[in-house]
């Protein structure tokens, strides 16, 4: 039987929520499940009511992205996870080309590039992933920001059991500070195919809140700053 994959939509006053559904319903991989977590949304519900009886639809009080992701993942019953921002979309081949990679890599982690769409579904970039020929050059990389779209990714659940979910003291980087958390212990797979569309447009948060998130960014950075060397200082070795 192929694997069950948990696809994980935080939700908050989101109007493109049901082009993110469409998205998921449009894959060519057929054993999936949805979930949609509701961080206590006032708007755009009506957006999610037609597809109540496809959904696992959860109501919580708002507490940010982390938590709605985690309130998805203890609820899951897949194999894998998958995140999907409510104001992206997944090309239909999506979860179908990244199942065929962790299965025939035993892998734990893919992801993927994207495209740039605005606010009418206009493409406004292409191929915003990166394609390093080796890992130390992705891990010098990541080290200095995210370059990981969290819409982009798959998650072996397993690896939440073992490293722990996304961290909810953080407002903006939870998905950067799990990056960096699993970097050590896994290979990172990659597509260079943009299987994502995502969303450019004026309510965005990494446009309203920028100077918290850099900060938040420097902290992260800082918290993991002494494992990242000694992994670079250990891919150095295996070079040379």
């Amino acid at each position: 039987m192929l694997p069950l994959v948990s696809v994980v939509i935080p939700f908050y006053d989101c109007p493109y929520v049901d082009q993110a559904l469409n998205s998921v319903m449009n894959q060519t991989y057929a054993n999936i499940e949805i979930l949609v977590v509701d961080d206590g949304s006032t708007q755009f519900l009506d957006k999610v009511e037609p597809y109540m009886e496809k959904i696992k639809y959860i109501r919580k009080v708002n507490g940010g992205t982390a938590t709605a992701l985690n309130t998805g993942i203890v609820n899951a019953s897949g194999d894998f996870f998958v995140w999907l921002s409510a104001d992206d979309v997944f090309h239909p081949d999506k979860i179908t080309k990244q199942i065929i990679v962790m299965l025939d890599n035993s892998g734990h982690f893919c992801h993927t590039s994207y495209s740039q769409i605005n606010d009418k579904n206009q493409i406004i970039g292409t191929l915003k992933g990166f394609d390093f020929p080796k890992r130390i050059h992705l891990v010098n990389t990541l080290i200095l920001g995210c370059i990981i779209n969290g819409s982009s990714v798959m998650i072996d659940m397993g690896v939440f059991q073992s490293i722990g979910l996304f961290d909810e003291s953080l407002r903006f980087t939870h998905d950067y500070d799990m990056w960096l958390r699993m970097l050590p212990h896994y290979e990172f797979y990659y597509l260079h195919e943009d299987l994502v569309q995502y969303r450019i447009h004026k309510n965005m948060g990494s446009t309203k809140y920028a100077d918290e998130i850099q900060n938040e960014i420097i902290f992260v950075q800082e918290k993991h700053r002494a494992k990242t060397s000694q992994l670079v200082r250990f891919l150095q070795q295996e070079t040379t």
